[in-house]
């Protein structure tokens, strides 16, 4: 077993370092607290390398990840345009803060479940479990991408101390968008004229819906800044 742990931390550390995870988690250690991101990160790993050991121990299989991918990618999108619209909290929303970290925390595991679905890090869990201790891989691949993605958070925190606030939204934002670029052009690819069309078709209600509220949260905004002067 401990062979077998100290194998998938190395392979799994290794492979996560300079992946797309890596900068998922940098990106929203930027606009949350990095211990929710963190806890967030492990309870997707756990279950995604779980279902990993389950697949490559016990079925030796993989599973068909083309529409999980896209999924993952359309959550990315409405980060993005979350990101833009902004998150704040006026006196009578400030007693709710608990309810939105359970939100981000809900988010942000979510987001990272479907994009590690069908990632060359999971793929690499099944492989080492079809020839290892099935525990001692489930629990040293977990560990393995954990401490790579917190080498990012921490990247993360010591950006978000040092810049505007507007400054790391935007960046955000822009990185949330290619996160859902890259997963659901990798989605997408090979797949059926009806995937595409749906496919599309929701990326535009989504971006839709999203420049509707990102206008009407600036223009309120503008209204309060106005009635401050006012006042």
């Amino acid at each position: 077993m401990i062979a077998a742990l100290l194998l998938s931390f190395g392979v799994i550390f290794v492979a996560e370092l300079g992946d797309k995870s890596q900068l998922m988690a940098m990106t929203y250690a930027l606009r949350y607290r990095w211990w929710v991101v963190l806890l967030a990160i492990t309870v997707a790993t756990t279950a995604v390398h779980a279902v990993s050991v389950f697949f490559g121990h016990f079925l030796g299989l993989s599973i068909p990840t083309a529409l999980l991918t896209i999924l993952a990618g359309l959550a990315m999108l409405i980060f993005g345009l979350w990101t833009l619209r902004g998150d704040r909290l006026d006196d009578e929303e400030s007693s709710r803060a608990t309810r939105v970290g359970a939100s981000v925390f809900f988010a942000v595991m979510s987001a990272f479940f479907l994009a590690e679905l069908g990632d060359k890090t999971m793929l690499a869990t099944i492989t080492l479990a079809t020839d290892n201790d099935w525990l001692g891989v489930w629990i040293g691949s977990t560990l393995g991408m954990v401490a790579a993605d917190a080498l990012a958070i921490g990247v993360g925190v010591l950006l978000g101390r040092h810049l505007p606030e507007r400054v790391i939204a935007i960046g955000a934002a822009v990185l949330f968008f290619a996160f859902a670029t890259w997963l659901i052009a990798d989605g997408l690819i090979g797949a059926s004229v009806p995937v595409i069309a749906g496919t599309l078709s929701a990326v535009v209600v989504i971006t839709g819906v999203g420049v509707v509220l990102i206008r009407r949260e600036n223009r309120l905004h503008v209204q309060e800044r106005a009635r401050a002067l006012v006042r």
